[in-house]
């Protein structure tokens, strides 16, 4: 990433990802393999399958609503908007939509999300 630029993002469209939440992506570009920046939305009750990114940190920044959300050996912490979820690379993690509205956090990978990193740990 050698020149700025301005990302707009008017025409990208939300789509349900496997772990059981919904995924806006941001910023996720080859042209950038540093970050990448996603919206994430869980519907109230639902909890994302348990799962871990290979080599990959992770940052959830909480917006909206309320949640509990596990991390490594941590034990369930509640979260609430302005909160900041730190998961370091290879470390389980879970998130659950405790409130009656929508959670709505930022999920900022370094490096960035690739499908590859996923791993599902519920199986």
């Amino acid at each position: 990433m050698n020149q700025p630029r301005i990302v707009s993002n008017r025409m990208t469209r939300e789509y349900f990802f496997r772990e059981g939440c919904h995924i806006t992506e941001w910023l996720n570009s080859e042209t950038d393999e540093s970050v990448s920046i996603a919206r994430a939305r869980v519907e109230p009750g639902v909890t994302t399958r348990l799962h871990c990114l290979v080599d990959i940190s992770e940052r959830y920044v909480i917006l909206e609503g309320q949640g509990s959300v596990r991390v490594g050996d941590l034990p369930a912490t509640n979260v609430e908007p302005g909160d900041v979820v730190i998961i370091p690379p290879n470390q389980p993690q879970q998130i659950t939509n405790s409130g009656s509205s929508d959670l709505i956090f930022i999920a900022i990978c370094t490096p960035r999300f690739r499908i590859e990193a996923y791993r599902d740990l519920d199986d």
